[in-house]
Formats: C-alpha cells, sequence, structure tokens
C-alpha cells in the first residue's frame, strides 16, 4: 500500500513539477505528516525530492529527475485521455487504477504535451445513460468486471424474466454498457451448447468469481458480437404489422417515433405518392400497444388504416381531443 503512494507521490511531482504538503495529501488521501515522512523515505531511497521552505513553498523533484515518452503527438496523446469513460471506470472499481495510468502518461509526456488531459476534457465529454431515467448502478459490477478482466469463470445466481432465479457458471467476456445499463456477454461453462448469452447485470443475485480461468476464444470481437445481438433483438420483438398512411411530415419523422431501422425499411418498400402525397406503409412493431404510443407523437401526420381496433382507438382518441379544444 505504502509503496504504490510513493510511486504515485513521485508521478504526481513529474506531471505537477511542485505541489505543497496539503495539495499532496489531498490527492493521496492521507495527512501532511503522512506526507512528510513519504518524502523522508523517497530521499533515503536516492529519489531527489527538494523541500521549499516557507508559506509557498512545497515539495518538487530536482536533477531533471523524470521519464519522457516522446513518440506521442498532440492528436494522439489527447486521444488516449478520451479513450475511459469515467462514470463506467467508477461504477466497474477501476477508477484508482486508471487515475494511475493517467498520471503515469502525463508524467512521461513532455512538458508541451502535459495539457492533454485537460485539453481532451474540456472539449470531450460521454453521457452514456438515457434521457429522463437514472442510470442503473449494480451492486455486484465490480465483481463481475473483475472476473471479465482477469478470464475467471463466475458463479452466478441469475433472475430470469419470468421471476424464475437459476445458477450458473458463467464464462464472462465483456461488459456492454448500453444507455445506462450494464449487460454481460458470457458463455455458460456447461450446457447451453457453448454459445455467448447476454445478461443483465442488475439482475445477478450473486456473483463471485470462482478462482479458475477459462480459454478465451481469442477472435472474439465484443463490438461486433454486441452489434449483431442488438440487432437481432430489436427484430425479435417486432412480432406484429400495422398499415398506415403518412403525410410527407409523417415520413419524416417516422424513424424518430418508432423502430428507426423498421421504418426505413417500411418506407423504402412504400409505393407512390397519392394525389394528395400521401404514402402507405406497412410498419413492423411490437404491439398494438406501444404502436398507439408512439404514433400518436405524430399526430395528423399520420392515418391508421390497420388493424381495425388500432384504428379505432386513434379515431377515439382524436374525437376526445377535438372536443377538447372545441370548449
Amino acid at each position: 500500500m505504502r509503496a504504490a503512494r510513493l510511486i504515485r507521490m513521485v508521478l504526481l511531482l513529474q506531471a505537477r513539477r511542485a505541489m505543497t504538503a496539503a495539495e499532496l495529501a489531498a490527492e493521496l488521501e492521507v495527512s501532511e505528516r503522512t506526507v512528510a515522512r513519504d518524502v523522508a523515505a523517497l530521499s533515503e531511497a536516492g529519489v531527489p525530492v527538494y523541500a521549499d521552505r516557507g508559506r509557498a513553498g512545497g515539495y518538487r523533484l530536482v536533477g531533471g529527475y523524470r521519464t519522457r515518452l516522446t513518440g506521442l503527438g498532440r492528436s494522439e496523446a489527447e486521444a488516449l485521455f478520451l479513450s475511459g469513460v469515467p462514470s463506467a471506470l467508477r461504477e466497474m472499481g477501476l477508477a484508482d487504477a486508471a487515475s494511475a495510468a493517467r498520471l503515469k502518461v502525463s508524467a512521461a509526456l513532455i512538458p508541451e504535451l502535459r495539457d492533454a488531459h485537460d485539453s481532451a476534457a474540456q472539449r470531450f465529454h460521454l453521457d452514456a445513460p438515457g434521457w429522463w431515467q437514472p442510470p442503473e448502478t449494480p451492486e455486484l459490477l465490480p465483481a463481475v468486471a473483475e472476473a471479465v478482466w482477469d478470464d475467471l469463470r463466475l458463479d452466478v445466481r441469475y433472475r430470469r424474466r419470468d421471476g424464475a432465479e437459476v445458477a450458473r457458471r458463467l464464462e464472462p467476456y465483456g461488459l456492454v454498457l448500453k444507455a445506462g445499463v450494464w449487460y454481460l456477454a458470457a458463455r455458460a461453462a456447461e450446457g447451453d451448447g457453448g454459445s455467448l448469452r447476454v445478461y443483465r447485470v442488475g439482475r445477478f443475485g450473486h456473483a463471485e468469481p470462482a478462482g479458475e480461468r477459462f480459454e478465451r476464444d481469442e477472435e472474439f470481437d465484443l463490438p461486433a458480437f454486441w452489434e449483431e445481438r442488438a440487432a437481432a433483438f430489436a427484430r425479435s420483438i417486432l412480432r406484429e404489422e400495422v398499415v398506415l398512411r403518412l403525410t410527407p411530415a409523417g415520413a419524416r419523422i417516422l424513424r424518430y417515433a418508432t423502430d428507426r431501422g423498421a421504418a426505413d425499411e417500411a418506407l423504402a418498400a412504400a409505393g407512390e405518392p397519392d394525389g394528395e402525397g400521401r404514402v402507405t406503409v406497412t410498419l413492423p412493431i411490437e404491439s398494438q400497444d406501444v404502436a398507439y404510443s408512439q404514433l400518436l407523437a405524430l399526430g395528423p401526420e399520420v392515418e391508421i388504416l390497420g388493424p381495425p381496433a388500432l384504428r379505432e382507438r386513434f379515431a377515439e382518441a382524436a374525437a376526445r381531443a377535438a372536443a377538447l379544444y372545441r370548449r
């Protein structure tokens, strides 16, 4: 523990040239007295730490005690600091490791590039959670992340959609953060034909690394796997169809109100516009209830032609809205 703190102190002083005892204490989460003891230990070990006395004093390294990584250009250095998502690293329990890595790189960069971290952070930010809903932070995520990182089999209890809880030993391949929700791509150690499945981390009632490693398929591509599964899931839930007559404005905004892929395919298959400029499309939907809530957003830019029950619901909604506005 102390050795790691001493290394971090040296990296801090390399990156910032000079720091007060209070600043070092805050960064290292120790007392100023501990900082003084650590500085003495570094000096005894041959690290040239110099103490400036007085109110504006502090600690700094002398004698050019630093390493330099001169092969990185500014754009490369800034891109390096964009590679992590702070909130995701924090939830996986990797914030300290990421902080240490940034310090090591900052300390190694030539002085002209040391502002790369601040420069990138001021210009770009990834906000992973979706709008209008708090992000889900599963309590067991750090344990799952540890297993993923070290290729360790994972013993879990998983709550399925029907509420039943099952026990599994998984080979965890990767974690995905989608709209604030964490998912695990994993293969069951036994059974299921060895196929990779997707588990929602928030449904784990128990997750503990089993202490035994598994042989990872080196050809596994997590982004490609997720893209394929996400597309397949989106297609699988579109089990019904609705026939629509759309104005030009309705055709433009349909993809923003419903499933984008389904809307694009439906519009591409549509015939020529009628005399009023409207097109008739057959749109795959999840259910009539979902279609009702989504297509209401189009207002008078859409007419429901079928199924009849959904058309009646829209007619009733239109009549209620007309009566409301007449008052």
